[in-house]
């Protein structure tokens, strides 16, 4: 933190994002030499920065992408690089693009119907299997995937459509989890999926089972166990991939700005800083305080609330919590702004600029 800190007290101006690229290369090295065989590609979804993305590119063994956008500017970014193109509600001028992927998940019967008067494809059924996962902050039930039903409508289709090829299945159903509960969840999708592949006469399958790997905004320094995740993975007997995004890149990323007001308000303090949750919509999202290092001032802490600029009680990123006396011009710095955080946030909303974006190198 210290080089990033005299990095973003260089900067002439705030708010500004900063990426350690060092840091993220370290980090998904050592990701990639934990997961041995399994195949990682990243979820652009995530953060598809194209100096993340250019970071990424030599440690991975892909990119996972979830709309004709992100396709497109993956291609760009990083010509040559295997594709998976995910996500439910492909249109047809999307599923035409999914042509030129390596493997594309397909949501629905009526999806792959589309698909197969398209051309030749290498596909995954996405299922969505009725495995409880009690512990997951978000499970991915609902409109993603198909259950056993839909899965065999599925076969019939692809028994006469055979330009299309079935590799095997996607299994992404819950996010948040800690390794052991992930590696009992892939154990289940592999006691379901790998039978039934044979039965589609599938000899080497291949099995996706997709990311949400935990990411603790309480804690930072702990990390997802990826050694014991992919030791128990090892004895799944097929062609193993995963895709995390935030896992990857939540940690290496800082939204920086400085303090333009502090006031009290019936007992209550507010520090007001440049930009907003319109920069950094990860706390209102997650419903958390997000981590900060206050870069300018020490001294005894007493609880106030960080805030931004936007015309609404929401626009928070940390809620009573214990800092030191500020004052406007102070700066702190948002840790754990690497994934799902500029890229999902609503960026034009009362048409204040826009961040800077800076990497360390």
């Amino acid at each position: 933190m210290n080089e990033v800190a005299a990095f973003a007290l260089s900067l002439d101006s705030y708010p500004a994002y900063v990426y350690d690229l060092p840091g993220l290369r370290e980090h998904v090295e050592a990701i990639r030499t934990a997961l041995g065989s399994t195949e990682l590609f990243y979820a652009a979804k995530a953060n598809p920065d194209a100096e993340i993305l250019r970071t990424l590119a030599p440690h991975v063994d892909g990119i996972e992408v979830a709309s004709g956008g992100e396709l497109a500017h993956v291609r760009a970014t990083l010509p040559g690089t295997p594709l998976a193109f995910g996500g439910p509600g492909k249109t047809y001028e999307e599923l035409r693009l999914a042509l030129t992927a390596d493997r594309v998940h397909v949501e629905s019967p009526n999806e792959l119907r589309k698909l197969a008067a398209l051309g030749p494809a290498d596909i995954l059924l996405r299922a969505n299997l009725p495995l409880h996962t009690p512990d997951a902050a978000l499970t991915m039930s609902g409109p993603f995937g198909m259950d056993e039903d839909a899965l065999s409508e599925c076969a019939h289709l692809l028994a006469t459509n055979p330009h299309l090829t079935l590799h095997g299945v996607h299994a992404h159903l819950a996010s948040g989890l800690d390794a052991p509960t992930m590696l009992d969840l892939a154990h289940h999708i592999a006691e379901w999926a790998l039978p039934w592949l044979k039965t589609q006469g599938v000899d080497d399958p291949e099995l996706n089972v997709g990311g949400g790997m935990a990411v603790d905004y309480t804690s930072p320094g702990t990390l997802f166990d990826w050694r014991t995740y992919a030791s128990g993975l090892a004895s799944i007997p097929a062609r193993l991939r995963i895709e995390p995004g935030r896992a990857i890149t939540a940690y290496h990323g800082w939204y920086v700005t400085d303090v333009l007001d502090v006031k009290t308000t019936r007992g209550e303090t507010y520090v007001i800083l440049r930009g907003g949750t319109h920069h950094l919509r990860t706390p209102v999202t997650k419903g958390h305080d997000q981590p900060f290092q206050v870069l300018t001032v020490t001294g005894p802490e007493s609880p106030a609330t960080l805030v931004g600029q936007l015309c609404t009680p929401k626009d928070v990123f940390a809620r009573d919590v214990p800092v030191p006396p500020l004052s406007p011009g102070d700066v702190v710095a948002f840790g754990m702004a690497g994934a799902y955080a500029w890229n999902i946030s609503h960026h034009d909303f009362l048409m204040h600029p826009k961040p800077g974006f800076h990497y360390l190198r």
